[in-house]
C-alpha cells in the first residue's frame, strides 16, 4: 500500500519575515498620511507631500525586487532540502 505523504506545515523563517516586511513597508508608509501631509521641506520646488510619494515608488520597487529574490532563494533551498 503506498504511503501518503505527510502534509507539511508552513515554516516561519527569518528570510520569510524579511520578505513580509519588504512587502508591508510601502503600505504602512503610504497609509500613514499624517506623516507626510505637509508642504515643507521642498525638494527643487516640489512640496514634500508629492516628492515623498514619488520616492516611495522607487523604494517600493526596490523592496519588491529584494523580496522576490529572497523568496526565490528560499524556495530553491526548500526544494533542495526536500529532495535529500
Amino acid at each position: 500500500m503506498p504511503e501518503v505523504p505527510a502534509e507539511r506545515k508552513p515554516v516561519l523563517t527569518p528570510v520569510r519575515v524579511v520578505v513580509a516586511l519588504c512587502l508591508i513597508a510601502p503600505f504602512v508608509a503610504m497609509l500613514w498620511v499624517s506623516s507626510y501631509a505637509k508642504v515643507e521641506p521642498t525638494f527643487v520646488g516640489i512640496p514634500f507631500f508629492y516628492w515623498y510619494q514619488m520616492l516611495w515608488v522607487i523604494v517600493s520597487t526596490t523592496l519588491t525586487v529584494i523580496a522576490y529574490q529572497l523568496w526565490q532563494r528560499d524556495q530553491r533551498a526548500r526544494k533542495e532540502g526536500a529532495s535529500k
